[in-house]
């Protein structure tokens, strides 16, 4: 058995990425298919079809997914695998995106022909041709009736850990049940892409897990079970087409289908773990542990908790644990990440990050006394557009230096970013330990600040696909879950480095600050944090 390995595969917007592990788990095999240009046949741009005469509905071609994983096996058996080797498969998919299974198609799952593609057996295997997908925003209505039925928006999100958002897939089943009633009706099962994807290797439908299942608005998060009402809005027999029962995202769901035995040589005991969504895929590549944070300095900057009691916030995200059941995980997107970083250092540091890091670096920590809140495009957490600057006395239209405004967007993102985690009940402690990963998680005067600002050390990894290793991690830990828990399993792999530390009069500094921008997005947005 040490010679065992484990795969992992992420089926992401634009591509289907696969990785082997060995029993260290160290990468030993690489694979991708990449959508628009590997299978230009089904034209997709960014991975998604827009419809033309309704440009709000996006989605993405089913049966593509399948031909890119008959793909990715193929390039997997070229890069030299040996999947006799595979102890367990696990996957995670983009969230929200959903897939929908003609009658008989289960019938056809577990009755696969080794000498075939997967794409040719199931071509007719869809009751509609088009996933909806995360990027969808055509269910409006649908989302204003699910916070009626249970008495607003807040009541949803103490119910789902969200309020109703378009993209969710509890809205998409609901409009599919009313504009494509036959459809519907001759619809034998609904996956989520994360279990669809483990449907494919399980040979069966596979169930949803409560972490990608808590990203729909139907799954009641306190109770793990899905909430009866909204089920009965998503049209008849919604629960027989979404299956009576979510499972943990480590359960062992059984043996590789025979497909992969005969077509590829993979062991017939080879194991099938769950898969999970990719945000909390991320969070077990990125080995979060309780008092972490995750920061992801990107276009967008995101953060994610490890929560052990959850606090409803009505523009974020409460998700189950996908390696504590007991346990949650908080989403927070923040649109205007670096983009915005990169707008500020072209106007004040002529395009430079040197010179923007040497105006950072020359301002004291708490800036003299002046705050900015700096949003390019419309964005969520607060929502709030434009510049908005101010001094100790007040706001005010510019700043009297560009060292002033380069330190007044870095404390202004980051300060914005523990006000939110603070909002979900993430308290910073003396244990608390920052992750940050993205581009800008190279730049240590912008970490220095992160840790300043966090009064929290901050460490950054090498890894990257943090939601490709999270599935091959969380193979390992389905198969040996009953002798090692997943902190256990991952003490294998390297240590994060230690980025920064914060200086000593870092709380002294930003708790008045945290204070103060409370007060000022009170004013600018009332009904936001308060």
């Amino acid at each position: 058995m040490e010679d065992r390995s484990f795969l992992g595969l992420d089926l992401s917007t634009q591509q289907l990425k696969a990785v082997v592990v060995n029993d260290n788990l160290e990468i030993i095999h690489q694979a991708s298919v990449h959508f628009d240009s590997d299978l230009p046949e089904f034209r997709t741009q960014g991975g998604v079809v827009i419809d033309k005469t309704s440009p709000r509905c996006i989605t993405a071609p089913t049966i593509m997914f399948v031909k890119a994983l008959d793909m990715l096996m193929d390039r997997l058996t070229v890069t030299g695998v040996d999947f006799s080797k595979i102890a367990a498969v696990s996957g995670s998919a983009q969230q929200h995106g959903s897939v929908y299974w003609q009658k008989g198609a289960e019938k056809i799952l577990s009755n696969l022909n080794p000498s075939e593609f997967l794409h040719l057996q199931l071509a007719t295997s869809f009751a509609i041709n088009q996933s909806p997908v995360w990027m969808d925003s055509s269910t409006t209505k649908q989302c204003q009736h699910f916070e009626k039925l249970v008495g607003g928006p807040q009541k949803l999100a103490e119910i789902t850990g969200s309020r109703a958002y378009e993209r969710f897939t509890g809205t998409q089943i609901a409009k599919l049940a009313i504009s494509k009633p036959d459809a519907f009706k001759i619809t034998e099962r609904i996956s989520l892409i994360s279990s669809f994807l483990t449907s494919l290797f399980l040979g069966k439908i596979a169930p949803i897990d409560i972490s990608d299942g808590s990203g729909m608005n139907l799954l009641n998060i306190n109770t793990k079970k899905w909430e009866k009402v909204l089920l009965e809005a998503c049209g008849p027999n919604a629960i027989d087409k979404l299956g009576e029962e979510v499972v943990p995202s480590n359960t062992n769901l059984g043996k590789i289908s025979n497909y992969y035995v005969e077509r590829y040589g993979f062991s017939p005991e080879c194991r099938i773990i769950t898969g999970t969504g990719d945000n909390p895929a991320s969070l077990m590549g990125m080995r979060l542990q309780d008092d972490c944070v995750a920061v992801s300095l990107g276009t967008s900057d995101t953060v994610i908790l490890w929560l052990n009691e959850p606090k409803v916030v009505l523009d974020g995200h409460i998700l189950c644990n996908p390696v504590n059941p007991e346990a949650y995980m908080a989403l927070l997107c923040f649109k205007n990440g670096s983009r915005t970083r990169e707008r500020i250092r072209d106007k004040c540091a002529e395009g430079s990050w040197d010179i923007f890091n040497q105006l950072l670096d020359s301002t004291p920590r708490g800036n003299f006394g002046n705050m900015a809140l700096y949003y390019d495009v419309q964005e969520i957490l607060p929502f709030l557009q434009g510049d908005h600057r101010y001094n100790k006395s007040g706001p005010v239209n510019k700043f009297t230096s560009l060292e002033v405004e380069v330190r007044a967007l870095v404390e202004g993102q980051f300060i914005a970013k523990r006000a939110y985690a603070e909002d979900f009940g993430f308290k910073v402690g003396k244990n608390t330990k920052i992750l940050a990963t993205g581009g800008a998680s190279n730049n240590k005067s912008i970490l220095q600040v992160l840790a300043d600002v966090f009064n929290a050390p901050v460490y950054v990894q090498e890894a990257s696909d943090s939601a490709m290793l999270g599935a091959a991690y969380q193979a390992k830990h389905g198969l040996l879950q009953d002798s090692s828990t997943f902190t256990e399993i991952t003490a294998c792999l390297p240590p994060s480095e230690l980025a920064c530390a914060p200086f000593s009069d870092a709380a002294d500094i930003y708790e008045p600050m945290l204070e103060r921008y409370r007060m000022i997005i009170k004013n600018l947005v009332p009904t936001e944090i308060q």
